[in-house]
């Protein structure tokens, strides 16, 4: 089974540490004719912008339209007279999953050794790679390179590549490498001439090499196994780093190899020292965890919200925790009780890729699986996190004569009604609304068009206007505060990543490689794209805007696109 890890994408950052306005409840969104006014959107450091990771920046004049080009077939080199808007072209790894982050004048994103940038290891070496751009010219700096662990696929599934997105602050970077460590680097690499510490232990410190600060491996450290790909884009409160560890099953797809490791972890930033832990999904991991952490202040506490590989999302106080451990808030179950897990795909119940968004002080997820497993039924939920212990929409119990005993939570099915089991309403829901599917047409039937089928892209909310994609294809536009379908649009393709939206106009990539742009809107009657435009090649990332320019990445390079091409 080929892994699959844009997860980062799902997988896609804070400035200076963290902004407090990324911590503060979202405010009334800008709009269109107020974004000369609005304060424009300069770096762009972590995945979703900051830790919140609704993907909404402030810019004006992103382009709408734009031909990429073609590039030269004996050289590969990137024939610009052909292209339009086009500022310039980066060439990444041959697969490409990690979304671009932009901060310090540099673009990082993550992928594998396709174009062998550094010497000593050549494209046929297959490695892990953060790479470094020069943001106005899209020149090489240099690169981190993670060499595959020596345990194989199991760990670290072939020509992956680094899936995640860095945060970024100031001169300071941190990152999952494929190898289940945690890194801290310098943003200038060894370009500077200095050897950043405490670590020093590099062994190449050429001006293409990455310099790092410090390292933590968590499969030495906590018994991590990860499964097929260790990635997770972190994210940061103050002095705190919070990081999802991927640990997973074996090649078996049923044994969990370190039930006791870690799923989730707390770390200073500024030593890599651990602060807390947690295993909450324990033996109910499903497969691998691969999410991200999302980070805002809720009910006047801040929360980090971490998705579970075993389907369920929890809130933990985002604090240094006490004698290691942290303070659970609450704990939501994405699935129907009596949801059902069959391996590879074929069942009902699913984990959790994408990464929670926060908007409007409301938690929106979507569950879904590995791209791999398929399509599949779906849901999409937004919660109230201000709620407390169990806030799941279903508590499963048992009928034992007049009485109903709570059932623990178990790995394949919460509830087997033919065993006198039966999911019952939670009185203490934090349910505001649910989306799975929606007679639009008010036909009496459910078709393909009115269905969420499994994601693993994040939701994307503006002016209560959602948009998330599903692995079916479709683009489901919602509003963000009820919950009633507005509109969907069948792309015909796959998505992988998210939505962005940027000055009234919502972008999408496919993995046909085709990017659609859309009118922001509610109104059925701008359903339709107002642009198709081919990249060439898969889009399994997520479109970003840093300093007025739209970057998007394919499969095998990097875009920036501007008016005119300046």
């Amino acid at each position: 089974m080929k892994s699959t890890y844009a997860y980062l994408a799902i997988v896609g950052s804070a400035c200076v540490g963290m902004t407090i306005a990324g911590l503060l409840p979202a405010g009334r969104a800008v709009a269109q004719d107020e974004v000369a006014k609005a304060e424009v959107t300069k770096d762009w450091p972590q995945w979703g912008g900051d830790s919140k990771r609704n993907n909404v920046p402030t810019a004006a004049n992103i382009p709408t339209t734009w031909d990429i080009g073609g590039f030269d077939r004996s050289s590969g080199e990137w024939q610009k007279e052909d292209a339009e808007n086009i500022k310039w072209v980066a060439a990444l790894g041959s697969q490409s999953y990690g979304n671009p982050v932009v901060a310090d004048g540099k673009i990082f994103v993550g992928t594998n050794n396709g174009s062998g940038y550094i010497d000593r290891y050549p494209s046929k070496v297959d490695l892990g790679c953060l790479i470094c751009f020069d943001e106005a010219t899209g020149e090489f700096l240099w690169q981190h390179s993670s060499e595959k662990l020596p345990t194989g696929r199991v760990h670290d599934w072939p020509l992956q590549g680094i899936c995640c997105a860095p945060y970024i602050e100031g001169k300071r970077l941190w990152f999952v490498t494929s190898r289940g460590e945690v890194r801290c680097l310098d943003t200038e690499g060894f370009r500077d001439g200095e050897n950043n510490g405490p670590y020093k232990d590099e062994e190449f410190t050429g001006e293409k090499e990455a310099d790092t600060i410090w390292i933590y491996d968590m499969m030495k450290n906590l018994g991590v196994s990860q499964h097929n790909m260790c990635s997770c884009s972190v994210t940061c409160l103050g002095d705190i780093l919070f990081v999802n560890t991927s640990n997973g099953v074996d090649e078996s797809h049923i044994v969990i190899p370190s039930t006791e490791a870690p799923s989730f972890i707390a770390m200073d930033k500024n030593t890599g020292e651990v602060l807390w832990t947690d295993k909450s999904p324990g033996t109910n991991i499903l497969h691998g965890q691969w999410s991200s952490p999302t980070v805002a202040e809720l009910g006047g506490v801040p929360q980090v919200i971490f998705a579970g590989g075993d389907g369920w999302v929890y809130s933990f106080k985002a604090d240094k925790g006490t004698d290691g451990k942290p303070e659970l808030l609450w704990k939501f179950d994405g699935n129907p009780k009596t949801s059902k897990w069959v391996l590879g795909g074929r069942g009902t119940r699913n984990n959790i890729i994408a990464t929670p968004v926060v908007y409007d002080d409301k938690v929106y997820v979507a569950v879904g699986q590995d791209p791999e497993h398929g399509e599949g039924e779906g849901h999409l939920w937004c919660l109230d996190p201000t709620k407390r212990g169990d806030v799941s929409a279903e508590l499963a119990m048992k009928i034992e004569g007049s009485q109903r005993v709570p059932i623990e939570h178990r790995r394949i099915q919460a509830v087997i009604e033919e065993d006198s089991e039966v999911a019952v309403p939670n009185p203490n829901s934090a349910v505001i609304w649910h989306y799975s599917t929606f007679d639009q047409d008010e036909d009496g039937e459910i078709g393909f068009e009115e269905t969420m089928h499994r994601s693993i892209g994040t939701c994307t909310i503006k002016d209560d206007i959602l948009y998330i994609a599903d692995f079916s294809g479709l683009l489901h536009c919602l509003n963000a505060q009820t919950g009633k379908l507005n509109w969907t649009y069948d792309m015909f393709a796959a998505a992988w990543g998210s939505a962005l939206i940027v000055n009234d106009h919502v972008y999408i990539g496919d993995e046909d490689g085709d990017v659609a742009v859309f009118k922001l809107s509610a109104d059925p009657d701008d359903a339709e794209p107002l642009e198709e435009i081919s990249m060439g090649n898969s889009v399994y990332s997520t479109p970003i805007v840093a300093n007025g320019v739209l970057y998007i990445a394919n499969k095998t390079h990097l875009f920036a696109i501007t008016e005119g091409g300046e």
